[in-house]
C-alpha cells in the first residue's frame, strides 16, 4: 500500500497516476479531517509532495506515530539537501528515506512525463517512481534535492532575465513581438516563448519559484539572489498564486492584466515600468493552513515588515485543537506560524516581536518548552499577557508577531 501526502496542483495528478497504475493508495491533504498518522498507517511506501520544508517537517512529524518499521519515505517536494538531512534525523532508523524531487509542472504530472531526480537507495521504489516519469538516479541521499535546486537556480533567473529584457525594450520603444522573435533564435528562445503570453492558468506559481530561489540563493550566487528579490517583491505585490510568467507583467515587460489586489510594480526602482503602484498593505492568506473566519487576514505585508495576526489553535474544520491543553495548542500555533513565515522567505530568526496571551500564566513553562524549539539564538522582544478568557471556549493561547523580512 502507498500513502500519498500531497497538496496543491501537483499532488492530485500524481496521486491519480498511482491509482491508474493499479496501486492501492491512501491520500492525505489538508482540510479532509484525516490525520497524517492515520493516512500512513500500514503503508509500505509513503510519498510526500508538499509546498516547502516547513510543511514537510510538520506533516511528517505528525505522521510519525503511523509509520511502520521497514517503510520507505519518498520525499518529492523541493526542499533542498539541508532539509533532507534534517528529515533523516527526524525519521526512525527503521524507516528508509529517498529524496526524489521532480522537474516539470502540472501537465507532465498528469501524463507521466516528469523527470524524477532520485537520491539515495531507490531499489525499493524505482518501479513506483517510474509511474511519474523518467527516473534519474543522482547519487547518495540529498543529491536529488541538490540537483533540483541547482537546476532551478538557472531556470528561474533566466525567466526573470527575459522579463527584464522585455521591460527594457518596452521602455525604449522596441516592439515586443519583434524582440521575442529575435530572442527565439538565441539560447534563450524557449524561455522567451514562455513569456510571450503570460499563462492564464498557474502551472508553476510565482510564489513557489520565489521559495525555490530562497533555497538556491547561496552566498555568492548573484543572479539567483537578485532574481529572488525580484520575485519576493512580486509576491508581496499579490502575484504569488499567479504563474511564474506573470513576472513579465510585474517588471513592465507585458501588458498589465492584474486586479487591484494583485497588481505589481518594480519596487527596486519605484518607477520606469509603467505599471500601477503595488498596494502598501498586502493581505496574506495561505491555502495550506486553516482558513480565517473572513474577518481578518492571517498576515499583512507592508514593505519589508510582516504583521502576523493573533494565531490560535484551530483545525481545518474550524474546531479548537486540544481544548484546554497549552502544550498541544502551542505546538499547533508555532507550526502554523512557521508556515506563514516560510511563505514570505522568513524564519523565526527574523521575528522582531512576539506577543502571547495566556489564560493561565502558570502554563508559561510549558509554553517556553515549545517556544525554545523554534526560537533559538538571541530572542526577539516579547510580551506575555494573562487574560481571563479568549474568543472561543477551550482556547488557552493566542500569539501575534511583527517580523522584519529578509531583503
Amino acid at each position: 500500500m502507498i500513502a500519498f501526502l500531497g497538496q496543491g496542483r501537483m499532488g492530485v495528478p500524481m496521486a491519480r497516476r498511482l491509482v491508474e497504475a493499479g496501486h492501492k493508495v491512501t491520500t492525505w491533504r489538508r482540510g479532509t479531517g484525516v490525520a497524517a498518522a492515520e493516512a500512513v498507517e500500514g503503508a509500505e511506501l509513503v510519498i510526500s509532495m508538499l509546498s516547502d520544508p516547513a510543511a514537510v517537517r510538520e506533516v511528517l512529524t505528525a505522521a510519525l506515530p503511523g509509520l511502520r518499521p521497514g517503510a520507505t519515505v519518498v520525499e518529492m517536494s523541493t526542499i533542498g539537501p539541508e532539509a533532507v538531512r534534517e528529515l533523516r534525523e527526524l525519521l526512525p532508523a527503521s524507516v528508509a528515506l529517498v529524496d526524489a524531487p521532480v522537474l516539470g509542472s502540472v501537465g507532465p504530472a498528469a501524463d507521466g512525463s516528469l523527470v524524477v531526480l532520485a537520491g539515495g537507495d531507490v531499489s525499493g521504489c524505482r518501479e513506483v517512481l517510474s509511474v511519474f516519469g523518467g527516473v534519474r538516479e543522482t547519487g547518495p541521499l540529498g543529491s536529488g534535492a541538490a540537483m533540483k535546486i541547482a537546476v532551478m537556480s538557472a531556470i528561474v533567473p533566466a525567466q526573470v532575465l527575459v522579463a527584464e529584457t522585455l521591460a527594457y525594450g518596452a521602455a525604449h520603444g522596441v516592439d515586443r513581438d519583434a524582440l521575442l522573435d529575435v530572442l527565439a533564435g538565441t539560447p534563450l528562445g524557449q524561455v522567451a516563448e514562455r513569456l510571450r503570453t503570460p499563462a492564464a492558468e498557474t502551472r508553476y506559481s510565482l510564489g513557489l519559484a520565489a521559495k525555490d530561489l530562497e533555497l538556491a540563493a547561496w552566498e555568492g550566487a548573484s543572479m539567483a539572489t537578485t532574481a529572488r528579490r525580484r520575485l519576493q517583491d512580486a509576491r508581496a505585490a499579490g502575484l504569488g498564486e499567479r504563474d511564474l510568467t506573470a513576472v513579465a507583467e510585474h517588471v513592465g515587460g507585458a501588458p498589465a492584466t492584474a486586479t487591484a489586489t494583485d497588481s505589481g510594480t518594480d519596487t527596486d526602482t519605484g518607477s520606469g515600468s509603467g505599471t500601477a503602484p503595488a498596494a502598501r498593505a498586502v493581505p496574506l492568506n495561505l491555502s495550506t493552513i486553516p482558513a480565517t473566519n473572513g474577518a481578518y487576514s492571517h498576515a499583512v505585508r507592508v514593505g519589508d515588515m510582516l504583521y502576523v495576526s493573533g494565531q490560535a489553535a484551530f483545525d481545518e474544520q474550524g474546531h479548537v485543537v486540544a481544548p484546554g491543553s497549552l502544550k498541544d495548542q502551542a505546538e499547533h500555533i508555532f507550526a502554523v506560524t512557521t508556515r506563514i513565515l516560510a511563505d514570505q522567505g522568513a524564519t523565526w530568526q527574523d521575528v522582531a516581536f512576539i506577543r502571547t496571551y495566556l489564560t493561565d500564566m502558570d502554563d508559561i513553562l510549558q509554553l517556553r518548552d515549545v517556544r525554545n524549539r523554534y526560537v533559538t539564538g538571541t530572542p526577539p522582544a516579547s510580551t506575555t499577557v494573562e487574560v481571563s478568557k479568549l474568543f472561543r471556549p477551550g482556547l488557552v493561547m493566542e500569539m501575534d508577531l511583527i517580523v522584519a523580512l529578509p531583503r
